[in-house]
């Protein structure tokens, strides 16, 4: 029972096994040999090797081993036969099978395959030259899709009309039920699936149309997106990748892919130069998806979508893939409101630049919920802090997790000891703050030791703080009462109770911290507030130049928090940091936003 034998030995003489091998990882010739990475166990180092005379291969990692057969069984976890004819028609060989139920099976599948192809090909020329698709070709066009592009993706237009394409491709009922192509209405007509809508015909990873993607004209009714129903036998959308055919070579070679929500985010990716992207087909990533990626080398994902929206139960299953898989999951930091669709046509460099600059997806979500907490205050530093823990806890590695927890600790200006008791069951922040013995504004803040710094040490500090880098106001007070007076005592005569105090208490012990390292908190402390301020400026502008400005102002200042944290940059990005933070500081003491651009213009 199954494939013949003569066409069996014809498939394996007609392929060439470094090329389906290199199609799932790179391959790199050594002497009369070729190497590479195995993507059978996911390795660093090439154990792969591959003897194309014989054909077959062997792993010295894990042991697999066979001929094209059994490494396109393996790769693509299909059982002998479908390996068979997934490389007979690549060879384009007809195959024979020796059991005429089997061969039923497969013909009906394969004529299946070629009613969506007929289908494909039926609503790509109907966009192009049909006379009802002027509004679906205005509407690409407008959307920046030319003839061309048009054409590459051969997208299709559905008419909205009742049976068009099933009058066209005269299938039985069953076969257009079980293509997915439409189905028999209650009066017993044939009926097409998809009407009035712009068509994205979808792929699956070898290349075979195995389903569409619909999008409503705007201001008809329905469903913005509707794809081919899951009960058609030649599609599952959770494990279908729109545009993985397309970019598999390129996430072969480099080893990572761009994971979209839709159609158009891969074509803009595309479009952009980023031959990476593929897109979930109306649902969100699952394993099979994780699995599918990783059998083309994709040891990176990048996800391009708002990766906080699905909270906690989405995070946990990606960092359950990053262990089973030996993945690495990031997030692109997109700007608000945008998908990849919309930036590679208003700004391709910024859609480009947020791949490329992608973060852990922890750091990420840790990220977005300080970037948009308010941090002026003790209690709301607290408050932050707490909301931040939640997410770092959602984690699984305590390594990570404690990493995450010193950042939050600096970030939000709140006690490590604490908040590493309250990570890990113990009282809330506020709880402690408010009923500790010692007052929570007796701790050691950046600002209260940049207050030190400037009372023991002021001619190490001079000129490289301001009060405009301190929030707290009794902080700001203590400080331009010790740049106007010159000393402690003199100072305490020009200002409050509570800063006379703050200023006595910080007197008499001149700490143990270097200059560099109270500068670098205090600069970390101050970057990550203006940041939030320029994100929130971004948010509320309409002005185009504005939002530039303000987006060039923040990259600059990520990247120049990235070096602070890292000792051999940390001193050059003090010396640029601090006077751009003063300076903004200045200028936001009772300025309108134009003269806050400004400062913005010229980061570095």
């Amino acid at each position: 029972m199954g494939i013949v034998a003569d066409d069996i030995a014809k498939v394996r003489a007609a392929t060439d096994i470094v090329a389906v091998i290199s199609e799932h990882t790179e391959v790199k010739r050594s002497g009369r040999q070729w190497m590479a990475r195995c993507p059978l166990h996911g390795e660093r180092t090439p154990s792969l090797s591959v003897s194309p005379d014989k054909g077959v291969y062997y792993c010295f990692g894990c042991q697999r081993s066979g001929d094209v057969i059994t490494f396109v069984q393996e790769i693509e976890g299909l059982d002998f036969a479908g390996a068979v004819e997934m490389l007979a028609a690549r060879a384009g060989i007809q195959l024979h099978y020796t059991s005429r139920d089997e061969s039923a099976a497969r013909g009906r599948r394969k004529r299946l395959l070629e009613a969506v192809e007929k289908a494909r090909d039926f609503y790509h020329q109907r966009l192009l030259d049909g006379r009802d698709a002027g509004p679906a070709r205005h509407y690409l066009r407008s959307r920046g899709y030319d003839g061309d592009l048009v054409r590459r993706w051969k997208l299709g237009w559905a008419p909205d009309d009742w049976d068009v394409l099933a009058r066209h491709l005269k299938l039985t009922d069953d076969d257009l039920r079980d293509s997915g192509l439409g189905f028999v209405n209650r009066a017993g007509r044939q009926q097409d699936f998809f009407r009035g809508r712009v068509l994205f015909p979808i792929d699956d990873e070898r290349g075979e149309v195995v389903g569409f993607g619909g999008r409503i004209m705007p201001g008809a009714d329905g469903p913005k997106y509707l794809n081919t129903s899951t009960d058609a036998r030649t599609y599952d959308k959770s494990r279908v990748l729109y545009g993985l055919h397309e970019h598999r070579r390129q996430i072969v070679k480099e080893g990572q892919a761009v994971v979209c929500e839709g159609y158009t985010d891969v074509i803009g990716c595309a479009e952009a130069g980023i031959e990476l992207a593929v897109a979930t087909c109306g649902t969100a990533l699952t394993e099979d998806h994780v699995r599918l990626l990783k059998r083309f080398s994709a040891g990176r994902l990048v996800l391009a979508f708002d990766a906080d929206a699905a909270g906690a139960a989405a995070a946990a299953r990606v960092y359950a893939w990053e262990r089973q898989f030996e993945l690495e999951v990031l997030v692109a930091d997109l700007p608000s409101g945008q998908d990849p669709g919309d930036l590679a046509r208003s700004d391709p460099d910024e859609l480009r630049r947020a791949v490329s600059d992608a973060v852990p997806l922890l750091k990420f979500r840790v990220d977005r919920a300080l970037d948009g907490a308010d941090l002026s205050t003790i209690e709301s530093r607290a408050r932050a802090a707490e909301r931040a823990v939640a997410i770092v806890n959602e984690h699984p590695d305590p390594v990570a997790r404690d990493r995450h927890l010193m950042r939050i600790a600096d970030t939000c200006d709140v006690n490590s000891v604490k908040l590493r008791r309250f990570a890990s069951g113990g009282p809330s922040l506020m709880r402690s703050t408010e009923n500790s013995g010692t007052p929570a504004d007796s701790r050691i803040t950046p600002e209260d030791a940049a207050l030190q710094m400037a009372i023991h040490h002021p001619e190490q500090v001079a000129g490289r703080l301001h009060a405009t880098l301190f929030i707290e106001p009794v902080n700001r007070e203590a400080f331009r009462a010790l740049e106007q007076a010159g000393g402690v005592v003199e100072a305490c005569d020009l200002v409050s109770p509570e800063a006379a105090q703050l200023l006595h208490r910080l007197a008499v012990d001149a700490g143990n911290a270097s200059v560099e390292d109270v500068l670098a908190r205090v600069a970390h402390l101050t970057t990550r507030r203006v940041m939030d301020s320029l994100r929130r400026t971004h948010v509320a502008t309409n002005d185009a130049e504005v939002r530039l400005r303000c987006n060039q102002s923040h990259i600059w200042l990520q990247s120049q928090l990235e070096r602070l944290d890292e000792r051999n940059t940390r001193d050059d990005a003090l010396a640029n940091l601090l006077p751009w933070l003063i300076d903004y500081g200045r200028r936001s003491e009772g300025s309108v936003s134009g003269s806050l651009v400004a400062s913005q213009a010229d980061p570095g």
